[in-house]
């Protein structure tokens, strides 16, 4: 079955002195400042685009990793992963980095990173973004 979640933002003013809220609807956890100065300079207390994208990345990811090595008989005791999403006023999105840590008994080293390529390539959110670059890194630890 198809699930679908929303979110919406109510924006007030003009794209560089304006500013707005983002609300997470169907979870309902919370709502969000967010401004052009948040996202293309320092945060200030809010938050931007890229940092719900590297929310969303950095979960999707860590779920397809763990369902991978499941999956492969070695389920993960801890993954931490950090998703960095670079954006250049201008230009866009340039590129989002995945690191991630996991404490994953029975595995090495090269199979940690070889899991944590596919899923790389292969979580939903990924597939999403494909038209920028993913690069990843993985530590087992």
């Amino acid at each position: 079955m198809a699930t679908t979640r929303t979110a919406h933002t109510v924006w007030n003013g003009n794209l560089f002195e304006g500013s707005g809220t983002v609300s997470l609807d169907s979870s309902g956890i919370g709502q969000y400042p967010v401004s052009w100065a948040s996202r293309a300079e320092e945060p200030g207390g809010r938050t931007s685009p890229e940092e719900l994208i590297a929310a969303a990345h950095s979960s999707c990811f860590s779920m397809a990793l763990s369902n991978g090595l499941n999956s492969a008989g070695t389920p993960p005791t801890t993954l931490t992963t950090k998703a960095a999403v670079d954006f250049q006023p201008g230009t866009g999105i340039t590129g989002i980095h995945l690191t991630v840590r996991g404490e994953v008994p029975g595995i090495d080293q090269a199979a940690f990173a070889a899991a944590a390529a596919d899923a790389a390539r292969n979580c939903p959110v990924s597939q999403a973004l494909q038209a920028t670059p993913i690069t990843h890194e993985a530590e087992l630890v």
